[in-house]
């Protein structure tokens, strides 16, 4: 048959060069010859010579039906359709272009079971559905629809975050059972909270954003919820853990959230848990007297609690100054500030210690001397109580004595001293029995200055026990010269107007005063000289140099009557005459001689010019 028609085509081309050189184009048919339909032969496809109306689809081939005798389905194959193009190519029956599931006949798993085609892995998770009621046939993980009722496990075996969407960052700890609270619809439909569910604590959620949190009134308390509110509802309150209430009891016992202090409480602070316990009022654990506001003698009067006892000293009602808030006894300390009483009242060697047998001569107030702190050592000795004189004390043996430095007295101590020191001392030195030297020494008081004049007197001849100045100066005692003071300097000096001179003050003056002045110039010079001579007469220059008129002839009467001097009325002998220099001293005698021999005195001449004398003649 085939050489029959490959010789009728061989044929046609011989008889037929013109259709021969315009070849067939199968393409125009709309079937092109691709894969292995290009290498069949025509007659494979066109029975009989018969080219029109060759049918297309593959069924009348590939079924066994049709004129062609195609290869047809296998009896393994699938069950789909007889459209063999919606999976398979032109080129070969195991080159599958795609997989259209609209041609598959029978359920998925017909094929999607591990053997036919891929089926569901090792980590799909449990179901008892077919593929399609989740995947779509473009894609496996394309998941369009999830119906949740063929699952066979826990929700986050697929809502792990992995497989399928799981919890997000926000979500409140819980375990993974998601259908006790979400449905399978959506996840943000929450039908109901399991709280059984819950992991977080109760403030996780319950913060007021996103569940429902403390309100504005609510205790100040921890987080826990769960403490005292059930899962049910807020309210009631099934029970109240004040383990976890923060605030003070008073913030909810006020008498409005909660039961508060009673009309007759103690005054005192509001910190309940003090005294009382969580469980119940009364009968109260204990009394934390640190939160008692009131007296203690407000509670402590006999009535409400034990009072003072009939043989209590008497103090005033602050117990807590000597007793402890544990037990009267024994008594923690004393506090005297609160004694009512004298020291002596309790201090009488019965009911407390007294003065021992050594003690000074005092008063029974002893508070003036001792603290209440302890006897020993006294805080200070109030002299005003000691009863005996200081030297009862102040022997050297009881307290402190005269040091071996101390000056010599019998004086009693308050005579000099004060009861708050010994020094600074106000000194009577009307009970000095040796010279003031004794103290005034330099070393045990203030002596001598240096600049003090040169005497070796007691001090008193000059200074009075008050102060050292002023002085009243007795001149008698003073060893040195007067200018050794009279200085101007250390006392008053000669003043500008003085007389020149280099003698003492005392040649002149008196120690009793500077005025009047008296010299004495000796023996009787200068004499009366008309009883009318004042210094100036001679001492011109106002200076004990005198300015002589016959220099020659000083310290003589001829020093200043030279030239008064008459020759002829001083003949020495006859033709002779005495000159100024023999007759110098006008009060001395003249004699006459017989000769030039002047060896016979003829006349003596005594006392001719006398100082007491008027003139010459």
């Amino acid at each position: 048959m085939n050489r029959l028609r490959t010789f009728v085509f061989i044929a046609i081309g011989l008889l037929s060069p013109a259709l021969y050189a315009q070849p067939f184009d199968h393409n125009a048919t709309g079937f092109p010859l691709v894969g292995e339909h290009a290498s069949l032969d025509c007659e494979s496809c066109h029975s009989g010579g018969v080219f029109r109306g060759t049918p297309t689809d593959c069924q009348f081939c590939h079924t066994g039906i049709g004129r062609a005798g195609a290869s047809t389905m296998p009896t393994n194959h699938m069950r789909t359709s007889v459209r063999c193009g919606q999976c398979h190519t032109p080129d070969s029956w195991a080159s599958v272009l795609r997989f259209d599931h609209t041609e598959v006949m029978g359920t998925c798993d017909s094929c999607h079971n591990g053997g036919a085609a891929q089926g569901k892995p090792m980590n799909h998770i449990p179901v008892t559905g077919t593929c399609d009621n989740c995947h779509t046939p473009g894609n496996w993980n394309m998941v369009v629809w999830t119906e949740h009722d063929s699952f066979t496990d826990g929700c986050s075996m697929c809502h792990n975050g992995t497989q399928a969407t799981g919890k997000g960052m926000s979500h409140i700890a819980s375990s993974a059972r998601c259908e006790t609270c979400h449905s399978t619809t959506s996840f943000a439909t929450v039908f109901a909270v399991d709280h059984a569910e819950v992991t977080g604590s109760c403030a996780s959620c319950h913060n007021g954003a996103t569940a429902t949190g403390k309100s504005s009134g609510h205790p100040t308390t921890t987080d826990r919820c769960d403490a005292c509110h059930t899962t049910v509802a807020f309210s009631p309150v099934q029970f109240v853990d004040h383990a976890e209430v923060m605030g003070a009891c008073s913030a909810c016992h006020n008498g409005n959230v909660a039961e508060g202090k009673g009309v007759s409480h103690i005054a005192s602070t509001n910190a309940c848990e003090r005294c009382h316990t969580v469980m119940a009022w009364s009968p109260a654990l204990r009394v934390d007297h640190a939160e008692v506001l009131g007296s203690c003698a407000a509670c402590h009067n006999g009535t409400d609690a034990e009072g003072k006892n009939p043989g209590h000293i008497a103090t005033t009602n602050a117990c807590e100054r000597c007793h402890v808030s544990s037990a009267w006894a024994p008594v923690n300390m004393f506090d005297h500030g609160e004694v009512v009483g004298a020291c002596a009242s309790c201090h009488n060697g019965t009911v407390a210690t007294g003065k021992s047998a050594s003690h000074i001569s005092s008063s029974t107030a002893c508070d003036r001397c001792h603290t209440t702190t302890v006897w020993s050592p006294a805080s200070m000795v109030d002299h005003r109580e000691v009863v005996g004189t200081c030297e009862s004390c102040h022997n050297g043996g009881v307290a402190e004595g005269k040091p071996t430095g101390h000056i010599s007295t019998t004086q009693s101590c308050d005579n000099c001293h004060s009861t708050d020191a010994w020094t600074p001392a106000v000194f009577d030195h009307s009970n000095i029995t040796d010279g003031c030297s004794n103290c005034h020494n330099g070393t045990d008081a203030t002596g001598k200055p240096m600049n003090h004049i040169a005497t070796n007197a007691q001090c008193n001849n000059c200074h009075s026990v008050i102060a050292w100045t002023p002085a009243g100066f007795d001149h008698a005692n003073v060893s040195g010269p007067c200018m050794a003071c009279h200085n101007g300097t250390t006392a008053t000096g000669k003043s500008n107007g003085h007389f020149s001179t280099t003698l003492d003050c005392d040649s002149c003056h008196s120690t009793s005063g500077w005025q009047p002045v008296s010299y004495v110039h000796g023996a009787n010079y200068p004499g009366d000289h008309r009883s009318a001579l004042d210094c100036t007469d001679c001492h011109t220059t106002n200076a004990s140099n005198i300015p002589w008129r016959y220099a020659g002839y000083a310290q003589d009467c001829a020093a200043c009557h030279a030239g008064q001097y008459r020759a002829g009325e001083h003949r020495k002998a006859p033709g002779i005459n005495y000159t100024v220099s023999e007759l110098r001293d006008c009060a001395g005698a003249c004699h006459q001689y017989t000769d030039s021999s002047f060896t016979t005195i003829q006349r003596v001449r005594n006392g001719h010019h006398r100082v007491s004398d008027r003139s010459f003649d």
